[in-house]
């Protein structure tokens, strides 16, 4: 049994971060002196070109969404969507700044299908408020809100999209052992009996690399951390963002409070370069043309998750700082020698992917 087995009961969530928060110290099953050792996480990949048939295949890799999500619980998916403000065209989805809408659909129906009672697709982006309509599929043909809208009616189950910052009724403080001391994060998210997160593969210009655990930068409160003052932008932020250790610590917190369950990474279309958008310097990359086909990672261990992404974007993960932070708190594994890869060789799936010139964020 991995020693990173979730602990059920998320009323205690915040009980346990307290615990966690500015720990360090490698948990005894995950001692950096233990060589050999048995893989403790499991990553599950799959290669198409068709996102839907993917993601349900990635599931399957990991058992099935039965393994998550059971009868009768809530479910919060986090996508990044950190543009989708912005966008007004399916076009935006093809610059590789903005995780898949085919890919979140099924997730969400997957979940209805093994019971879940609610489904909740949130996001907290850049604005108080965003036009989920333009979460748009690359065929046009449907988008996050019409496609909500189906599921409830086709399942008799609550399926909705929600702007964080407008539609989460309260804000729950989580300790952090930042110099902001706690974090605001939306009860949408604290109250899910499960959180899935499907961040979109990106390099970003001052965390190293945006994935599964850097996606929970999105369920804090822009009023309380990022400036937001009265409709516009004061920018102040109460995030240090100057080195990737500082906004780790910020997000990893999260992450040890909120426990998620499972995390899907989009390599369909991503980002590299100075991300963590075309507008900071990123550059869109589509794996069909480094890969000859589309990519899905899927692991309930977050850390490994990352760490394989990393590996996969042929990045070096024991200079990844997030990775390392991760490991140290119990979150997951992030060494190759820990991880099991299935369905595919990693071999196979590494590809050349520009790194991020590392900047302080503009004050």
């Amino acid at each position: 049994m991995s020693c990173f087995a979730r602990d059920p009961n998320r009323r205690d969530f915040l009980r346990t971060a307290a615990a966690v928060v500015g720990s360090t110290a490698l948990p005894a099953c995950l001692s950096s002196t233990e060589t050999p050792y048995d893989p403790t996480a499991q990553v599950a990949a799959v290669r198409g070109t068709d996102l839907y048939n993917m993601t349900r295949e990635v599931l399957q890799g990991i058992g099935g969404i039965g393994q998550v999500v059971h009868d009768g619980e809530s479910v919060f998916i986090k996508p990044n969507m950190v543009s989708l403000p912005w966008a007004d065209t399916a076009d935006r989805f093809r610059m590789g700044e903005l995780t898949k809408p085919e890919i979140v659909s099924v997730v969400a129906e997957e979940c209805l299908k093994a019971g879940a009672r609610e489904v909740v697709i949130g996001e907290g982006s850049h604005l108080y408020e965003f036009d989920w309509q333009y979460a748009t599929t690359f065929d046009g043909s449907t988008n996050l809100e019409a496609e909500a809208a189906r599921l409830s009616s086709a399942y008799g189950r609550t399926v909705r999209v929600a702007c964080l910052e407008t539609d989460s009724p309260r804000w729950v403080d989580v300790p952090t052992g930042a110099a902001v001391g706690s974090l605001a994060v939306s009860s949408l998210v604290t109250d899910a009996d499960r959180v899935i997160t499907i961040p979109v593969a990106k390099t970003h210009s001052w965390a190293q690399l945006t994935l599964g655990c850097k996606n929970f930068v999105g369920v804090t409160s822009l009023k309380r951390h990022a400036g937001w003052t009265g409709g516009s932008w004061d920018r102040g932020h109460t995030f240090d963002h100057n080195t990737p250790q500082a906004i780790a610590e910020i997000y990893l917190d999260v992450v040890a409070a909120v426990k998620p369950d499972l995390s899907i990474v989009d390599f369909s279309i991503g980002l590299e370069g100075q991300g963590p958008t075309q507008g900071h310097g990123g550059q869109a990359v589509d794996v069909r043309d480094r890969l000859g086909s589309w990519l899905l990672l899927a692991s309930t261990d977050l850390v490994a998750a990352d760490a394989t992404a990393a590996r996969v974007m042929s990045h070096d993960a024991s200079a990844i700082v997030q990775l390392q932070m991760g490991h140290a708190k119990g979150l997951g594994e992030w060494r190759e020698g820990g991880i099991e890869l299935v369905g595919e060789r990693l071999s196979d799936l590494q590809m050349p992917w520009d790194e991020a010139e590392l900047q302080p964020r503009p004050a």
